[in-house]
């Protein structure tokens, strides 16, 4: 019975204490300093050695401007003895929020003084003296204490600290004295350098950083140089240059991977720097000694050569592929081949039949599940486009049962609907995508519930969905590369379902196309008139998001494209383009991108 009564009482104290600590921290962080007061005076008796509970307890008084019951307090605690540095800083403090500049560097000095007793100290000082944005005495707090013991290292808060004081030069030097002893990873000093480094080269951050580099290389070469400098040149779209730096460092490590130069390339294809991308890949056929490194840059040569081919030039491309099947045959490691080939026969030289024999020839092959269904997924694909579309659902339905749980499975279930949706089957396509506006993937629940929202307001405006069907039609063949029927057939549905739901629709999918065949002014006057006349519906911000992507990358109009992306920014903060369009406009102002 005993033993009961004392837990009932501890578990009564333990609450009471609880709900103090809880009610002191949410007055102080409401600014309800006077309430906070009580509990931090109650919560500084039951537990003295608590400091959190004390800088609470400060932080009432200084903000009650009671500065001298928060001097006594400190003053107090410092003549117990065995005093903890920190306390200078904060007594110190108490003089500056006075206007008492000598009295609070008496005691800013003393805290630093403190360091050469234990450097240990080094840490918990300088963290205080930043905390109250006196940088200068945090310097000389973290510079103190590893000059005393070298084991010690604050280049991180220095190199930090240095940054907001405007001191690139020391920053930079902090922030790769950190790589050089191992302190930090690089990927996490470059993650904090980014926001010091813009795409100019002529920016003086980024000719400082440069030349800082330089420096170092030449003082003590080291890849490490080369690869920050080849990481320097992509900031700064210098493609050419960062090249030079990665055969370098190719060079020096005799055998290694080319794994670097791979992603290299990769970046100038995807930023259209196209002879600069053929150059990388090259070198990489050249050197690698690794089959699927090869083979994939190889491909993406490929690809290179069919972004302005015609049909003129797709025998060429042909027997490069002929070639490349000759050499690699179909193996499970090499799939992609197949998949490019049967790709190009496909949407390239619309030969369909010969690209499904061959995939249906890769899938006799020895795969695992996900190999398999990167296979029938672009069989499905190709499917589609020779519309036999049952037997696509078939190869989409068997990947999602397999993989339904993941993105490859979701994906599958997309192209169920999406298929269904070419197939005029406008319900069962309406059952798959309820299930994907939930999906892991933004990508694919945005398309989603784009085409759910398709199909569902075209169908209850007109019950013969013969606008729908019209555009499911010019979708299909958008699909199948027959691009000037596709905006015919759009244009059909412009001039005979006049104001109805589809018309933004229709009118967004055309100004795709318009744009993919390079009419720009075409594209342009549709994505306007989404803007004008359906400026409150669902496709307001894809068609915002669309002009000024084509200002930006197109027309060359910085400030329309900067309207547009604000546009996004203040009216439509849940949109799929919003973190996109907020990074371009600051790009746009001039701003550092992390």
């Amino acid at each position: 019975m005993r033993s009961l009564l004392f837990i009932l009482v501890f578990c009564y104290l333990q609450f009471g204490f609880s709900q103090d600590d809880f009610l002191a921290k949410q007055y102080l962080n409401d600014g309800a300093y006077e309430k906070a007061l009580v509990f931090y005076e109650k919560l500084v008796e039951q537990n003295p050695r608590r400091t959190d509970y004390f800088e609470g307890l400060i932080e009432c008084h200084q903000q009650l401007e009671n500065y001298k019951k928060a001097e006594e307090f400190l003053l107090k605690k410092i003549n117990a003895g065995n005093v903890y540095p920190v306390l200078f800083v904060e007594l110190g403090y108490n003089f500056t929020l006075q206007d008492m500049p000598e009295k609070a560097l008496v005691y800013y000095d003393e805290a630093v003084q403190k360091i050469e007793e234990n450097p240990n100290f080094g840490y918990g000082v300088g963290f205080r003296f930043q905390k109250y944005a006196l940088l200068d005495y945090a310097i000389k707090a973290y510079t103190k204490a590893m000059e005393l013991n070298p084991e010690l290292d604050f280049n991180f808060q220095l190199a930090r600290i240095y940054g907001e004081q405007g001191n690139i030069s020391k920053m930079y030097d902090s922030y790769l004295e950190l790589i050089v002893i191992g302190r930090s990873s690089k990927s996490n000093v470059l993650r904090n350098i980014d926001d010091f480094i813009t795409e100019d080269a002529d920016n003086e951050n980024n000719i400082l950083f440069k030349k800082t580099l330089l420096q170092r290389a030449q003082k003590n070469p080291n890849v490490l140089w080369n690869e920050l400098l080849s990481w320097l040149f992509v900031q700064q779209k210098q493609y050419k240059s960062a090249f030079t730096q990665e055969k370098a460092i190719f060079k020096r490590e005799q055998g290694s991977s080319l794994l670097r130069m791979e992603n290299l390339g990769e970046i100038a294809l995807g930023d259209h720097a196209l002879e600069d991308a053929k150059n990388v890949f090259g070198y990489i056929v050249e050197n690698s000694h690794d089959p699927v490194s090869r083979l994939n840059a190889q491909l993406n040569l490929i690809d290179i050569d069919l972004l302005d081919a015609d049909s003129k030039k797709y025998d060429s491309v042909q027997k490069k592929f002929e070639k490349l099947i000759a050499e690699y045959g179909y193996q499970p490691n090499t799939l992609q081949l197949p998949i490019a080939y049967a790709n190009f026969l496909t949407f390239k030289k619309e030969t369909p039949q010969p690209a499904i024999d061959i995939l249906k020839t890769s899938l006799e092959l020895p795969l695992n599940k996900f190999g398999e269904g990167y296979i029938k997924m672009a069989l499905g694909d190709i499917l589609v486009f020779d519309k036999k579309f049952n037997e696509a659902l078939i190869y989409f339905s068997q990947i999602q049962q397999k993989l339904k749980n993941d993105v490859m499975g979701q994906n599958a279930r997309f192209k169920v609907a999406q298929t269904s949706f070419y197939k005029g089957d406008f319900d069962w396509a309406l059952t798959q995508l309820k299930v994907l506006r939930g999906s892991t993937s933004q990508l694919i629940a945005n398309d989603a519930m784009q085409l759910s929202l398709l199909i569902s307001d075209n169908s209850l405006e007109d019950s013969t969905q013969t606008a729908l069907k019209k555009y499911a039609r010019a979708d299909l063949l958008a699909y199948q590369n027959k691009t000037k029927e596709a905006i015919g057939a759009l244009e059909d549905i412009l001039q005979n379902h006049k104001g109805e739901k589809i018309e933004d629709e229709t009118l967004l999918k055309q100004g795709e196309l318009l744009e993919s065949q390079k009419d720009y002014e075409a594209a342009k006057f549709n994505y306007q008139k989404i803007v004008e006349f359906y400026g409150n519906d669902i496709l307001a911000d894809d068609a915002h998001f669309a002009l000024a992507e084509l200002y930006r990358n197109i027309l060359k109009q910085p400030e329309l494209a900067k309207q547009h992306y604000e546009k996004i920014i203040y009216n439509y903060q849940d949109s799929y383009y919003f973190p996109q369009a907020r990074k371009n406009f600051r790009v746009l102002r001039g701003d550092s991108i992390n």
